[in-house]
């Protein structure tokens, strides 16, 4: 094998133009392709940037042209030699005009065979990508998400630096709260039996450097959650992460709103029209079954429970009358769905722990239904009405004893209707804000309150009073910001009085002993002059993904965890030695073949 001495690399491969025909260029890279034509020899040759081609004819000398032919995919070459216009062009490339006349190869590193090709949009069964993941990572469109997230981040940086931001590294061995069931623990050697545990946010440090008076602090920050993973999660992830301080909700609001303005128009060419749009979490479950909606199309919920409580039909009249709730979605246009696809669309719902799906198609001039026999003919034209109900629609109900059942199973069914008519155009970036989340919400499992958003988050002013008579009931100044029905953020103001920090810990079921050994340190910090402040996390990879089209974040992430949250390129996690065990003074019960 060769090496780069006395060569220097002039061009990257995908940047050659014809404006620079004539020159003498240095390019490095893999060989994408060679193709041997006799007396002519080709060679695609890929870098980051895209692909160039290499020419060898009857002028090259004989051992560079047998050097050429014995090239073969993902060789590693440099190559030398005049830049000049292609005789055949391919219109395909934006290198397409133009090829060097090779004057000097060298071959850096030979390749074995890959276990599949370095193509874009390769069809290659996932596993065996992420087992190769540095091979799969080579592919062109891996490479441009990669590249967008760079760049992404470099947006964050430059317009939270131009307002003050300071970016302020905190502490990845911190400790482990009340809360904090899903933490990733780390062992002490030099302090057995302790554990240091990986954070699930820079919360707490971000809300002592506002004490400290530093302002306005930023970070793009790794996390780490040990949970169960969907298309959009990971144990390691990535935030932006910022805390101002003596702010209100507007204000952090108005600052992000302009961050995702900036990043959609300067990256993707995006128009975002600010302010976006705010809506009360009640109302967004009213409308849409969802605390993160999506508002590129309508089907909104209905509810009808008043109006069937008292019909012959006992699916509806019984949760009805329990409590519970009878709703249903209007889809425009959704009578062209055939029977089988709405059998489908029930046994979708199920998953969302409703019991079944009833349905009225209005088609023809004709109504064909699951439930309107069980139905008058006066009760059921009353859904119709409180329904908007006309030639073409499909109407589905959902009815239980649970809200949050029927919220859930709706709220999922209003996307996956939209999805089916093709109506979620990604080109479409409908923003949202959700506020006034609820502050409190009662475990039964538990039997205490747990916090919604994080026992930091500040109730609503006009709230305050119901801490001490109805906590349930009190509202948080929180809020996410939401893109088409994925939570890109979210935040909150949050609590900077000693006092009312205790009486949160005191309604999360927290004794006073249990809060100073948890929090002392950030309720003593709270006595020395705290300024009002809040902030907003983004989930950074989720950003990334929505930006470029990604259907899973783990096609923005250089090297991604699985479902079991084991990586398998790297076969990790993996047994360590009982040595190292036996230093951290910690014994593992062996699981038995």
């Amino acid at each position: 094998m060769e090496t780069l001495k006395n060569f220097h690399r002039t061009h990257y491969c995908g940047t050659l133009r014809p404006r620079e025909i004539g020159q003498t260029v240095s390019v490095c890279g893999w060989v994408q392709r060679m193709r041997d034509l006799g007396g002519l020899i080709f060679i695609d040759l890929r870098d980051r940037t895209g692909i160039l081609q290499l020419a060898f004819d009857e002028k090259t000398p004989r051992d560079m042209f047998e050097k050429a032919f014995a090239a073969r995919s993902e060789y590693v070459l440099a190559a030398t030699g005049v830049l000049r216009e292609r005789s055949s062009k391919n219109p395909e490339l934006p290198t397409g005009e133009v090829e060097v006349e090779v004057t000097e190869l060298r071959l850096l590193a030979k390749s074995e065979t890959p276990p599949f090709e370095i193509l874009e949009d390769s069809g290659v069964n996932e596993m065996l990508r992420l087992k190769y993941r540095y091979l799969d990572l080579r592919r062109p469109d891996m490479q441009r998400a990669i590249a967008l997230r760079h760049r992404i981040g470099k947006v964050a940086r430059d317009y939270f630096d131009a307002r003050g931001f300071y970016e302020i590294e905190t502490p990845m061995l911190t400790k482990s709260t009340p809360e904090g069931a899903r933490d990733y623990l780390v062992p002490s050697r030099v302090h057995p039996g302790k554990f240091y545990a990986l954070p699930q946010s820079p919360q707490q440090y971000k809300q002592l450097l506002m004490l400290s008076g530093f302002d306005r602090y930023m970070q793009i920050v790794r996390c780490f959650r040990d949970e169960d993973l969907r298309a959009d999660r990971q144990p390691e992830f990535t935030q932006i992460d910022l805390e101002m301080s003596f702010v209100d909700v507007d204000d952090v609001i108005e600052v992000n709103e302009g961050f995702l303005k900036r990043v959609f128009q300067e990256i993707l060419g995006a128009e975002i029209q600010t302010p976006f749009l705010r809506m009360p979490w009640k109302e967004a479950m009213e409308r849409f079954g969802s605390d993160k909606p999506d508002m590129r199309f309508g089907f909104e919920l209905c509810d009808v429970t008043d109006l069937v409580k008292d019909c012959g039909f006992q699916v509806f009249a019984g949760p009805a009358r329990s409590g519970g709730s009878v709703r249903l979605i209007n889809v425009k246009g959704g009578a062209s769905f055939s029977r089988k696809e709405i059998d489908s669309l029930a046994e979708f719902v199920k998953t969302y722990k409703a019991r079944g799906l009833a349905w009225l198609k209005l088609s023809g001039g004709n109504k064909s239904s699951s439930f309107a026999k069980f139905l008058t003919p006066e009760e059921l034209d009353r859904i119709l009405e409180r329904a908007g109900g006309e030639e073409g629609d499909l109407i589905l109900v959902v009815a239980d004893a649970s809200n949050e059942t029927v919220f859930s199973a709706l709220g999922a069914l209003r996307c996956e209707c939209a999805r089916r008519l093709n109506l979620l155009d990604p080109k479409e970036f409908r923003f949202l804000w959700v506020t006034e989340f609820p502050l409190l919400t009662y475990s039964e499992e538990e039997g205490r309150f747990v916090a919604e958003h994080h026992p930091f988050t500040a109730p609503m002013e006009e709230d305050l009073a119901l801490l001490d008579t109805d906590p349930g009931k009190a509202r948080a100044k929180a809020y996410d910001v939401v893109l088409n029905g994925t939570e890109l953020g979210g935040g909150s103001i949050r609590i900077f009085q000693a006092e009312l920090q205790e009486k949160m810990f005191s309604l999360l079921g927290f004794t006073k002993e249990d809060a100073k050994a948890r929090f002392g340190h950030l309720l003593e910090a709270f006595r020395y002059g705290a300024p009002p402040h809040g902030g907003l996390a983004y989930g950074f990879d989720r950003l990334v993904m929505l930006m470029s089209g990604a259907e899973a974040i783990r096609d923005v992430i250089a090297f991604p965890k699985v479902q079991n949250a084991s990586e398998p390129m790297t076969a990790c996690p993996a047994p360590v030695d009982a040595k190292q065990l036996d230093e951290l003074g910690i014994a593992v019960v062996r699981e038995q073949e």
